[in-house]
């Protein structure tokens, strides 16, 4: 399983971005296909004023080419990332034409596998 995180910005209009959120909320069956058949198992997205974080987890196959061929060949698709582009506006640093960017982790604390001290003490009794 691969994890992907990235970001985008909206236009910054409280009625562009109420429309937004809108379409995710009741977004097209085809689409959510899409999502799925290019081996994406979850897809979340946040929202902190325009700035949106997508977090993404894959298959091990996953690539992002291969996700932009099969979109590339899928007119319900192609309607809709036209249709996004009336909400969404590259991030400052994005490069011609990027859209949503990959963002880099700096940070990581994972404390899953880790008993605390009472469950140790717990299982010494």
């Amino acid at each position: 399983m691969k994890k992907y995180t990235l970001a985008l910005d909206l236009i910054d209009e409280a009625d562009l971005i109420h429309q937004y959120e809108d379409y995710h909320i009741n977004s097209w069956p085809e689409i959510n296909k899409s999502i799925i058949d290019a081996g994406i198992h979850l897809m979340e997205i946040y929202r902190s004023g325009n700035r949106l974080f997508m977090i993404m987890e894959t298959s091990d196959e996953f690539s992002f080419e291969g996700k932009r061929l099969l979109d590339a060949q899928n007119p319900k698709v192609l309607a809709w990332e036209s249709l996004m582009w009336k909400f969404q506006q590259p991030l400052p640093w994005a490069k011609e034409g990027e859209k949503w960017v990959l963002m880099k982790k700096i940070f990581e604390l994972d404390n899953s596998n880790t008993e605390t001290d009472d469950a140790k003490n717990q299982s010494d009794l």
